[in-house]
């Protein structure tokens, strides 16, 4: 329970359903971030919020400090990748290590079956023998008992993409009660119940970074120095200095320090030879690149290109893709069109319909 509405929607339909709930919130705030934290995902006003609804609810709950966890897994994780050049996904990996992978090993503790978060997605499985698709369908054939996730129905609050790189022991795990519902019909049920969370404000910030500030978080941990290197084109030609290419993303153009003829991107960090390089915007425009570390749901491993919309950022559309798969657990990547931006660091998820077929991490 993150002390918002719709984990707490979700445990009131829990109740409702006639399962036995406890609620649990996993304490990730290492303490010099709580006075950054007060009123965020986990944060210590989201705590008092959540013991709130449970006793309203009559449900036990527990809240318990995975802070050392948060912070290896996750907040070092997002510094680590500032400094290879990548731009990090945090989101993702709190999921498949805390919220996904801790909380289950406190759900055995408890001796709980199941574990439920608000999260707007599907689980459906184990898939029956009878349900895979002949061979000749352009759909991904999943095996039998492979447990498979599906976008939310609410497409405008889906959020699949951050759950794409959960296992198949995990999923058979997890219940998403809303992801039948809206996000409207979240808040009836949170005001149905007397909630106070019911209308909360939701917020859309990495949760460690409330202010947006990514930059200033990580010297105000001491996670990363400034440190120059030198702002070049395409050519290799210098055109500035810079102060940590930590600093920078994929697709920036204020803020670069530079005085240019035309308006000039980020178009790459090359972090072996500490330098931001920059180009027009034509030369973000890219239509093939490989991910690694990729997971799948329907099968165990891809062994054929396949068609999908692949979805490069969160909030990117999705577009009309090839996957081919390549030796070490990469698949190459060609978009039927070009996309803007593309950004080492980020996740690709690989859809069919509602389907995550699955996805992997875009490398440089």
């Amino acid at each position: 329970m993150s002390g918002g509405v719709d984990s707490s929607a979700t445990a009131a339909l829990l109740l409702e359903q006639g399962y036995d709930v406890i609620g649990i919130t996993l304490k990730l705030w290492p303490q010099d971030c709580v006075n950054r934290a007060e009123d965020k995902c986990c944060g210590p006003q989201a705590v008092t919020d959540a013991r709130s609804v449970c006793h309203k609810l009559d449900v036990p709950y527990y809240l318990v400090d995975e802070s050392a966890d948060f912070q290896k897994h996750v907040i070092q994780y997002f510094a680590d990748e500032y400094k290879a050049g990548r731009t990090p996904n945090p989101c993702v990996m709190c999921n498949q290590n805390l919220k996904f992978g801790r909380l289950i090993d406190r759900a055995d503790q408890l001796g709980a079956e199941f574990i439920a978060t608000g999260h707007f997605a599907r689980v459906e499985g184990p898939v029956p023998p009878s349900l895979a698709p002949s061979d000749g369908e352009k759909v991904a054939k999943p095996g039998a008992g492979r447990y498979l996730l599906k976008r939310g129905k609410d497409l405008r609050k889906d959020q699949s993409y951050f759950l794409f790189s959960l296992r198949q022991d995990q999923l058979a795990r997890i219940i998403f009660p809303l992801g039948e519902k809206t996000k409207s019909d979240t808040r009836d049920v949170a005001r149905q119940c007397n909630l106070k969370t019911a209308e909360k404000e939701e917020s859309m910030e990495i949760c460690f970074v409330p202010d947006n500030n990514y930059g200033g978080f990580l010297q105000q941990a001491n996670l990363v120095q400034k440190h120059r290197g030198e702002i070049v084109d395409v050519h290799g030609h210098v055109l500035g200095q810079h102060e940590g290419i930590e600093f920078y993303t994929i697709g920036q153009r204020k803020g670069l320090g530079i005085t240019t003829p035309k308006p000039v991107y980020v178009v790459e960090l090359d972090a072996e030879n500490n330098r931001v390089v920059v180009g027009d915007e034509a030369a973000l425009d890219r239509d093939e690149f490989v991910a690694d570390r990729c997971n799948w749901h329907p099968f165990e491993q891809l062994t054929a290109p396949i068609e999908v919309t692949a979805k490069i950022r969160y909030n990117h559309p999705g577009a009309p893709a090839t996957v081919t798969p390549l030796a070490g657990n990469k698949v190459k990547v060609k978009l039927h069109s070009p996309a803007r931006a593309i950004t080492p660091g980020q996740a690709a998820v690989f859809y069919q319909e509602d389907l995550v077929v699955g996805g992997g991490w875009i490398m440089r």
